[in-house]
């Protein structure tokens, strides 16, 4: 199936390399290959492929950009680069709070590790001008975190240090670093803000430890993975009651544990009591916020979604994911400037994890371009019933008969007891009524059951 000098793998593959590769594989569809009893979808990657990247560099924010690439992991042990990740967040999460950069969210940076990709490639791909690189040396109770700061258009190293301190002072390494390369980009904005907050992340690194190792299981495909996601994160609480993100991590991870907005009531109102807690112990932490948003819209309480949404927004206005959640969040709302925000989002993390592609989908089948819709659904890694549903739809209203009963198939083949009844009851958060009529005609259209 491959052009000449070209690759095509199938989405077996394709779902291995997400979040490891910057390579662009373009997504086929299905195909019927020998030997192989059903259809595989297949992804190609070739020259036009890769030519088609290059033509359309990003182009440049008005703001000073920056991208943090992800610090390698020098303490020799392959294990360790959770932590790693977690100190090269931190610091992109401290840049991103200065409303005077344009900070690439970490799933997009994070695409180019290990890549033997050129400091100007990798800017022009980010459209960013700046870039930090680092390393973190773990050994015993002392770290040292090196780092450098480059203009990614000549390659030129604008400033570098390196900090030899004990495992307790890590967070203040995270600011210093943060502080500087704000001083260093765009002089001595807003003094004030170059201050440390007040509320430090948690003084138990064990707390600490926990908490990064439960972001990674929670961002993880496995089908434990969420299980253990919340082991790390009640034992993050347990090792600092007033450790706020570590309390709203927990809160979420419990919903998703249970389905999201199908979780019963009981589990959303103490996870909202919960992720209320975070907020009251640092009320300056975009993502308790964001967080604690999420659960209120799967609460169905649409309003406090968005006061918590725009909050997190206010504080961190580099956050991509939020950017991306107020899109989706104003689609169940019914508002035009929907798209707006998420386009946003994408342009601080054109390397978005594709589970934005579901919130995309749902904007423009309201928008009723149904054929990106439909586009944005068939990139989703592991397609359940919720996506199918309204892919199916897209079919339907694109009057492709044959592509909506196939994916209403697989919806039934997923759920054989699948109804549009139950499915809005315990999935749909549409909050007009007239949108929730749109995507029933779409479901009934596909021959989905009443």
């Amino acid at each position: 199936l491959a052009d000449p000098g070209g690759i095509c793998i199938s989405d077996t593959v394709w779902k291995q390399l997400a979040g490891k590769s910057s390579v662009a594989f373009e997504d086929i569809g299905e195909r019927e290959l020998k030997n192989m009893a059903q259809p595989v979808r297949v992804f190609r990657w070739g020259e036009a492929t890769v030519a088609a990247a290059h033509a359309m560099p990003l182009p440049l924010p008005e703001k000073p950009s920056i991208a943090v690439l992800p610090f390698d992991n020098l303490s020799g042990q392959p294990e360790e680069t959770y932590f790693s990740d977690g100190i090269t967040e931190d610091i992109i999460t401290g840049l991103a709070r200065f409303h005077s950069l344009f900070v690439i969210a970490r799933n997009s940076s994070f695409a180019f590790r290990g890549k033997p990709i050129d400091v100007a490639e990798i800017g022009r791909r980010l459209g960013v001008s700046y870039l930090l690189e680092g390393s973190v040396r773990r050994a015993g109770e002392r770290v040292r975190i090196s780092a450098q700061l480059v203009e990614a258009a000549a390659g030129a190293h604008v400033w570098a240090e390196r900090y030899d301190r004990s495992l307790g002072d890590v967070f203040a390494v995270q600011d210093e670093v943060a502080q500087v390369i704000v001083s260093t980009l765009v002089g001595r904005i807003e003094n004030a803000s170059l201050k440390r907050s007040a509320q430090t992340p948690t003084d138990n690194l064990t707390a600490y430890d926990c908490l990064l190792r439960g972001i990674a299981h929670f961002r993880g495909y496995a089908a434990d993975d969420n299980q253990k996601a919340c082991e790390m994160f009640e034992r993050a609480v347990e090792l600092d009651p007033q450790y706020a993100v570590a309390h709203a991590y927990l809160a979420s991870v419990r919903v998703a544990m249970c389905g999201y907005a199908s979780a019963p009531a009981e589990v959303l109102a103490a996870s909202r009591a919960l992720g209320m807690h975070a907020v009251e112990l640092d009320a300056q932490e975009s993502r308790c916020h964001r967080l604690l948003s999420n659960i209120y819209l799967y609460s169905r309480d649409h309003d406090a979604a968005e006061h918590h949404l725009r909050r997190s927004i206010d504080l961190n206005p580099n956050d991509a994911d939020s950017l991306i959640q107020m899109g989706y969040l104003l689609v169940l709302r019914g508002r035009p400037d929907a798209l707006g925000w998420m386009e946003a989002a994408i342009r601080l993390n054109p390397f978005h994890p594709t589970w934005y592609n579901a919130n995309l989908g749902v904007a423009f089948y309201s928008l009723r371009r149904y054929a990106e819709a439909a586009q944005a659904f068939r990139r989703l890694l592991d397609p359940w019933q919720w996506s199918r549903a309204r892919l199916a739809a897209c079919y339907a209203q694109l009057g492709q008969e044959t592509e909506a009963q196939e994916q209403a198939a697989k919806v039934m083949r997923l759920n054989p007891a699948f109804s549009i009844n139950e499915y809005f009851r315990t999935s749909i958060l549409l909050e007009r009524e007239e949108d929730r009529e749109h995507l029933r005609e779409g479901l009934i259209k596909a021959g989905l059951p009443k």
